[in-house]
């Protein structure tokens, strides 16, 4: 049998699934399940179904921005809110003394009851299959993907495939001097699959991260460390749920000290990630230890969380002690920290490197441009985390869906998703180091707060058949209970004087909940006969909208502002090389990404303002840049 990567015109399996999803992580789970309630014939392959949802790193999930993208995979119909309400062990709310804007929700999660969890889930799903294998390579039809094939000899015709393949592709584990090829420690690397996307003609570049030691908990003298508990009243993540009721465990803090880092300091040269050993682009918002300690020589100390891994074990996850280091250095500065003199390691940490797919071959549908049919979602595309894993699954899996369908790509725009900012970031700027999500990165942070995803977003996944009719209609009776309300605080008066600094009598209600120090509920206080809302979210949706009003409605009209731009598409057949107006170094960046919008255009690294401007003119002088009705051309789900 031919197990060459590319297959000759005219292959015609006997059977076929509609998207074959490669991977069994975070986004390869949205990926699947979007696919499958989509009503399409799913396969999920993973190397193993016994790690299908594991967490490879932090057992938790949110965090800042990271918890903005679990709300919006819930409005969009994913099941990651879900997942973490139902197995969480410590709820917190992050930045609560700071704006809405950059509010954002947190939670420990039980590890082994996540992954069980999500398995279940998924094994429940109807047109869902689930098969363990280890992709090798592609079927294909000319330049079209119709499916892969494995190690084991198996081949799986797909109308169009999702590779989610995490830190696998050619994956190397490194504990100081020791290295062998793995995905996951004590996991199979994805070896083939990487030089079959590189035989597709895809860009690959080499990325690297590492892990913390898990610890053995009878081990830790908790006594001198201060513990971190969670929120008693917390939001859940999911729109579909109300309360949490659950007992939680509280996470502790430790703080390395000048003799952890004088250990690291005099081990340096035995850390892969610093001796030169590994070759991959480090990240910047998640760095070892070792970075810590040469960075910042100055530091007497820095902080870490011991995060419990679960309600049935006893490890401990050491979160700000990631490390590449041996395993006997590991040991040695552990136990200078107070409380872990006689810790004992469970698991090492360790370092991995592995490959990756420059993103700026792909499309705002996550689909390889010169590959229909294949779409890339997770680590794969470049980022890190959890939650940007499962954000780009998602939209991955839908948009396979909707190709399968005939129907146009779902598209998120910069204002209105995390997600979106997520996807263009990608394809429109690449990147050279593991890309975390971060709220600086939203230039409308205001407008994409956690707390209004639903707004934002259901709409759009009950269009996909994600969300259902009445879960849709909830929502906009929520929308019309908060309009309401905001005009009902237009019609009622402050009728109580309570002195000086407080709303002045006759005032609108409006206009007194504006001030700083009133808060929605406080209003009964200036009004006796006004009776708030009941509902928690309907009320905290008014305080926010009411409060932030002027700053909202600028970053509406900013954003109407840029709608022009982003509603001028550039013809996908347009020789860049033609336009004499732009350099020849512009010209090279436009070539490289071939934006398919003018605002797009305007956001690749080295496209100066004068560019945007010659593109414009070409646009209107060729009068490419809008369909007959005046649309943009090429439509979409926006």
């Amino acid at each position: 049998m031919n197990r060459d990567h590319r297959r000759t015109k005219g292959f015609r399996p006997s059977t076929q699934y509609d998207v074959v999803v490669v991977g069994g992580g975070h986004a390869g789970c949205e990926a699947a399940m979007a696919a499958a309630r989509m009503g399409l014939e799913t396969l999920l392959l993973s190397i193993s179904i016994d790690q299908i949802a594991q967490m490879s790193c932090n057992p938790a999930i949110g965090g800042l921005a990271k918890g903005h993208v679990v709300r919006e995979i819930d409005a969009l119909g994913g099941v990651m809110a879900q997942a973490i309400d139902a197995t969480g062990i410590q709820f917190r709310r992050l930045n609560t003394r700071k704006g809405p804007a950059v509010r954002s929700s947190r939670a420990q999660a039980d590890m082994l009851q996540y992954k069980t969890w999500m398995k279940e889930k998924l094994e429940g799903q109807e047109r869902l299959h689930i098969k363990q294998g280890l992709a090798e390579g592609f079927l294909m039809d000319g330049a079209q993907v119709v499916g892969v094939h494995t190690q084991a000899g198996e081949e799986f015709p797909a109308r169009t495939v999702v590779v989610s393949s995490g830190t696998f592709l050619n994956g190397m584990v490194h504990i100081g001097d020791t290295r062998y090829a793995a995905g996951r420690a004590g996991e199979f690397a994805a070896v083939s699959l990487s030089a079959a996307l590189a035989g597709l003609g895809l860009r690959m570049g080499r990325l690297m991260t590492c892990t913390t030691p898990r610890l053995d908990a009878k081990t830790i003298d908790f006594r001198p460390l201060t513990p971190q508990n969670g929120d008693p009243d917390f939001v859940p993540f999911s729109f579909r749920n109300h309360r949490i009721e659950r007992d939680q465990v509280p996470c502790w803090i430790a703080r390395t000290n000048e003799k952890t880092h004088r250990i690291i300091a005099d081990n340096l040269d035995r850390s892969p990630m610093i001796s030169g050993v590994m070759t991959g682009a480090p990240p910047r918002y998640c760095p070892s230890v070792e970075d810590k300690v040469r960075a910042f020589p100055g530091r007497t100390g820095h902080r870490l969380f011991l995060e419990p891994e679960g309600l049935s074990t006893r490890e401990i996850y050491t979160n700000g002690m990631f490390t590449g280091l041996p395993i006997d250095v590991q040991l040695e500065m552990l136990r200078t920290i107070p409380g872990l003199e006689e810790v004992q390691i469970m698991r090492p940490g360790y370092a991995i490197e592995y490959d990756f797919v420059h993103p700026t071959q792909l499309g705002p549908d996550l689909q390889v441009k010169s590959v229909p049919g294949l779409f890339l979602a997770g680590q794969i595309n470049g980022t890190s985390g959890y939650e940007e894993a499962a954000g780009q699954g998602l939209v991955a899996g839908i948009n396979a869906g909707l190709r399968v369908k005939g129907d146009p790509p779902l598209v998120l725009g910069r204002n209105e998703s995390y997600i979106g900012v997520l996807v263009d970031d990608l394809v429109t700027k690449g990147t050279s180091e593991p890309y975390r999500l971060l709220t600086s990165r939203a230039e409308h942070r205001l407008l994409l707060r956690e707390d209004n995803a639903d707004l934002r977003l259901m709409d759009k996944g009950h269009a996909v058949g994600l969300i259902t009719a009445e879960e849709a209609e909830t929502t906009k009776e929520k929308a019309r209970l908060i309009e309401e309300e905001i005009e009902r605080l237009g019609r009622h008066r402050v009728t109580v004087d309570l002195g000086e600094g407080a709303p002045r009598q006759g005032s609108l209600l409006f206009d007194a909940l504006r001030q700083p120090e009133v808060s929605y509920r406080d209003l009964t206080e200036y009004n006796p006969g006004f009776e708030p809302a009941e509902r928690r979210d309907v009320a905290d949706q008014v305080q926010i909208q009411v409060k932030y009003e002027g700053y909202i409605r600028r970053q509406e009209a900013m954003v109407e502002k840029m709608r022009h731009l982003e509603s001028l598409r550039i013809p996908e057949d347009i020789d860049y090389s033609s336009l004499g107006a732009i350099s020849a170094e512009v010209r090279e960046k436009l070539e490289g990404v071939r934006p398919r919008t003018l605002g797009q255009a305007s956001r690749i690294p080295g496209v100066t303002p004068a560019a945007v401007s010659a593109l414009m003119i070409y646009l209107a002088g060729s009068n490419r840049g809008r369909d007959p009705e005046g649309d943009p051309a090429g439509g979409g789900r926006t």
